[in-house]
């Protein structure tokens, strides 16, 4: 059967809905396997067909990214989307074999995120003067949600009564609920109280006035100026929050396999990315022997 490579793309996009993967996961597949196609139809002056892709064209189409500037990281993952996406296609016989399975694994370097304190921490929530990004960015460290989970809380997945944080379709289309501390209890009460004053209707539990809700890049804008102001030689966005709050429960005593479980990962691989302690607490810890 001969199909394009457009036509192919949009059937594994229709079959990874189908499967209830995530909208998010699905358009980082589409953004890839499009930027895929627009090269090799550069490469070969016109539409493509799926039989006629040979394991040059996949090495190249990877190579060009690389000298266009793209991290290892970014460059591997696209990577992992073409090789989901010729495991589709074999599954389904649009194409007779695998070639993808003969590309080499891209070297990935772990850089080790900035994290922060809880000292750090209250430096950064002491200037930030927006008291809805202070209860947005408190939420965050102290949860460890995606900055997406947090931003698209709705009111009914704040539980007050019984102390717990509903996450609904989070990574992966993953549900998990997340206990809330009594240090976070007072600052979600206070906002519900003082601060929550929207204009137009919503159901979003964090939201500005005007709009009905938060976008991702208003925090992070903040969070970046607070930096900023602070003077500080650390790059920290919302997701380092999420890193903090597992660092700095590790500190605590928190087994990985919790921290695990409340950061809603499937693989303990990736807990283990996110955790960080300093040498002076890795001197202690070998000093217990």
């Amino acid at each position: 059967m001969e199909m394009q490579l457009n036509q192919a793309i949009e059937s594994f996009i229709d079959y990874l809905e189908m499967i209830d993967r995530s909208k998010s996961t699905q358009n980082d597949y589409r953004y890839s396997l499009s930027k895929f196609n627009e090269f090799l139809q550069n490469k070969h002056n016109g539409p493509v067909y799926v039989e006629d892709i040979v394991l040059q064209d996949l090495e190249d189409f990877l190579m060009y990214e690389k000298e266009r500037g793209m991290a290892s990281a970014s460059r591997s993952s696209m990577l992992y989307t073409i090789k989901s996406f010729y495991n589709y296609m074999c599954k389904k016989d649009l194409c007779d074999k695998n070639i993808a399975l003969l590309l080499e694994p891209i070297k990935v370097k772990q850089k080790e995120r900035d994290y922060l304190t809880e000292e750090e921490f209250e430096q950064l929530v002491n200037v930030i003067t927006s008291p809805l990004i202070r209860a947005v960015i408190q939420t965050m460290f102290y949860t460890g949600g995606r900055i997406t989970e947090i931003t698209n809380l709705k009111l009914e997945d704040v539980d007050l009564e019984n102390n717990i944080l509903h996450i609904i379709g989070g990574k992966g289309n993953k549900d998990r609920d997340i206990p809330i501390s009594l240090k976070l209890h007072k600052i979600l009460t206070n906002y519900l109280k003082n601060v929550r004053r929207p204009e137009v209707k919503t159901d979003r539990f964090f939201t500005t006035n005007k709009t009905g809700r938060v976008s991702n890049n208003y925090v992070n804008g903040c969070i970046r100026n607070a930096v900023i102001k602070l003077d500080w030689d650390k790059e920290i966005s919302a997701h380092n929050l999420r890193h903090s709050f597992s660092s700095n429960l590790l500190e605590k005593g928190a087994s990985v396999v919790s921290i695990q479980k409340l950061l809603g990962h499937s693989n303990l691989a990736v807990t283990t990315r996110y955790l960080h302690q300093d040498k002076s607490v890795l001197n202690d810890k070998v000093n217990l022997l």
